[in-house]
């Protein structure tokens, strides 16, 4: 049975993770994707990877624009497995997390929290502040999950390629999705027996 999942980029940095997830869901016979793509995302895909339009809609099954409030999946009916947003910007969130449903993006993740779909927010910024914080607390009381893509250094990773994969492999695990790109803690004695073998 085919799922479908819907992948929504926004405007804040770090494109490379919603490209790295549809790249991976594009190898997954049993995925169909929906990819919604904020004006500001279109900018940062550009400026972070030098990617175009036509790149997204290679990697997609479906291509939305974030001010097509009126597509198929604005509604509940439509059936989805899913929702990330990936980089998700602070504004996004806050428009999540008060109900804001004014674009496609914001849109589709209130239809996610209100039929109980799972919602993964992959938030970008730093230092936070206490609205920001909040909004976070908000959303995860509503069911959604709050991944910031933080890098797991205790697996000795040794590229930045390979930290922005065992996160991308981390959300992809959390939706049911197998990928071969996670590497899991083995314990302590098993990362020092790789470490010395690098050195």
């Amino acid at each position: 049975m085919t799922r479908r999942i819907v992948v929504a980029l926004t405007g804040a940095s770090g494109s490379i993770y919603g490209v790295r997830l549809l790249e991976e869901l594009k190898k997954t016979d049993d995925v169909e994707t929906h990819v919604i793509v904020s004006k500001a995302a279109y900018l940062n895909l550009s400026t972070e990877l030098e990617m175009s339009r036509d790149g997204i809609k290679s990697l997609a099954d479906v291509v939305y624009s974030d001010k097509d409030i009126g597509a198929s999946i604005a509604s509940g009916s439509f059936k989805t497995a899913v929702m990330i947003i990936a980089p998700c910007s602070m504004r996004t969130l806050a428009a999540v997390a008060t109900g804001l449903a004014g674009s496609l993006i914001t849109r589709v993740a209130d239809v996610a929290l209100k039929e109980r779909r799972r919602l993964l927010l992959l938030t970008r910024e730093a230092p936070l502040n206490l609205v920001h914080l909040r909004n976070m607390t908000t959303v995860t009381e509503m069911g959604g999950i709050i991944f910031p893509p933080v890098p797991a250094f205790y697996l000795g990773l040794d590229s930045l390629e390979s930290m922005i994969d065992q996160t991308v492999a981390r959300v992809l695990e959390l939706v049911g999705v197998a990928s071969p790109l996670l590497k899991r803690w083995d314990g302590l004695k098993s990362a020092a027996t790789e470490t010395h073998r690098r050195r």
